[in-house]
């Protein structure tokens, strides 16, 4: 009795619950978009906040260029390589020059120098840089100094006060995966947003330019006209600068690391130019026999042959024969893997080596300088085998040059590059790459500057003939 009872009761409380509950989830399944007519979501997200917070500084970079071109009146195919390698010595050409313009992208980094920084490609040998920013305002901007071995470049321009600028961020402490914002005038299109992940990083990009290391790869691709922008995180900080030289990608973006290039800006504001580390360590690849020889459980790295005196190096515990197989956390597979990372570095910091002595693995830190100008010749005579006084008359007496001023070679390193090409005291040196070289002051610049390269290439005058010689660094 006590139990029908009980279930009556249960049958009863189900109903009225069945009755409470189904008539307004039946109007919710039947008429959804009743319920949810009034719900109002929030629009602005993070990116939109990022956006409105850096838009400001971003600038539109605009160059001119003064082309020259050859014509000739007798054939139209004037442009064609085939043509020229033919004929080119047979018809005086014409020239014709014509204005080339260009667009790119800029971000102001310092409101009070106004400051922009962008990339190097986007401004070099451009004879006029236009700056328009994001409020319309146009000036004439001049370069503070370039790098073209790190694209960057900072400009400057003169405006009055109260200039937008960015928040600097970190590159040290990204994350595979996480959102970036990236901002520029890819094909005059101002202010364009684009937004992605962080694909990888410490990337190598190899160019016609040359190789590029420790690029930032996000997913946006970056276009001409983006170059320069700035690449964002989440919060609107500034942690890499986009650049557009792999022109080979779709869906793939590249930038520099913003703490990266804040090393380099700092020298191109104080110097002009980029103070790259030296340690005064020189090193050659291993081979089999030089890993058995030494006993080493890896097959890679960088065994240092020399130690400079009076260099960086040697003044802190290292010896020849240890063996270099990281460089800041980076492996050194190679002498060009050591290179290429300690070029990514600038005088005064800090350089942390990880090294094989007797089998044993060991961390060094080092305090990086300038490379001292007077070790050049030196250097120079020990690479490429000559050495190089600046002509006089006793010299051009000497050797039966016509010439009263220039760079000439007055000896030869037996057995060495110069010796083996054939060059002989009496020949002049006209130029490294494509640096005219007259004094001595411009060889020690030239050296330095192309010491870290692979090959460079000398022009040297002997009679009234130029010889483009390739030399091994």
């Amino acid at each position: 009795m006590f139990i029908a009872k009980s279930g009556k009761v249960q049958t009863r409380a189900c109903l009225c619950l069945f009755k409470l509950v189904f008539p307004p989830l039946l109007s919710f399944l039947l008429f959804p978009s009743l319920s949810w007519a009034d719900q109002v979501f929030p629009r602005e997200n993070a990116v939109v906040r990022a956006v409105r917070k850096v838009s400001p500084a971003v600038v539109n970079i605009s160059t001119s260029k003064l082309v020259e071109r050859d014509l000739n009146p007798f054939f139209p195919w004037e442009d064609d390589d085939l043509f020229n390698r033919f004929f080119r010595d047979f018809f005086e050409p014409r020239k014709r020059q014509y204005v080339k313009n260009s667009l790119g992208s800029g971000v102001i980094i310092d409101s009070t120098h106004k400051y922009i920084l962008t990339n190097h490609h986007v401004i070099v040998r451009a004879s006029k840089i236009a700056i328009t920013l994001a409020d319309q305002q146009k000036f004439e901007a001049r370069v503070v100094g370039a790098d073209p071995k790190s694209d960057l470049a900072v400009l400057k321009i003169e405006a009055g006060s109260g200039l937008p600028t960015i928040t600097m961020g970190r590159s040290d402490d990204l994350m595979i995966g996480e959102t970036v914002i990236a901002i520029g005038n890819p094909f005059g299109l101002s202010h364009t947003v684009t937004t992605g992940v962080i694909s990888a990083l410490n990337r190598s990009v190899k160019t016609e330019s040359g190789v590029y290391h420790n690029f930032i790869q996000i997913d946006a691709s970056i276009n001409p006209g983006n170059s320069g922008g700035p690449l964002l995180n989440i919060n609107g900080e500034l942690i890499g600068i986009n650049t557009a030289i792999y022109s080979g990608a779709e869906g793939i973006g590249f930038a520099i690391p913003i703490s990266r290039a804040k090393r380099i800006v700092s020298d191109l504001i104080n110097y002009g130019r980029v103070h790259t580390a030296w340690l005064g360590i020189t090193v050659q690849d291993l081979n089999e026999n030089l890993i058995k020889y030494f006993h080493l459980p890896v097959n890679y790295g960088a065994l240092i042959t020399e130690i400079l005196a009076g260099s960086p190096a040697k003044k802190r515990d290292l010896e020849r024969g240890d063996i270099i197989i990281e460089l800041n956390k980076n492996r050194i597979k190679s002498s060009r893997d050591y290179h290429d990372q300690l070029s990514q570095y600038t005088a005064s910091e800090m350089i942390q080596l990880v090294f094989f002595r007797d089998g044993k693995r060991q961390k060094i830190g080092i305090k990086a300088a300038s490379f001292p100008p007077d070790f050049a010749l030196d250097l120079s005579f020990e690479r490429l085998g000559f050495r190089v006084e600046e002509l006089s008359r006793s010299l051009a007496v000497k050797y039966r040059l016509k010439e009263t001023e220039g760079l000439v070679i007055v000896a030869i390193k037996k057995s060495s590059q110069a010796d083996t090409i054939g060059l002989t005291p009496g020949d002049l040196v006209r130029g490294i790459n494509d640096v005219p070289i007259t004094t001595k002051q411009d060889f020690k610049k030239a050296f330095i500057r192309y010491r870290l390269k692979q090959r460079i290439t000398v022009l040297i005058q002997r009679g009234w003939t130029v010889y483009s010689v390739p030399f091994k660094m």
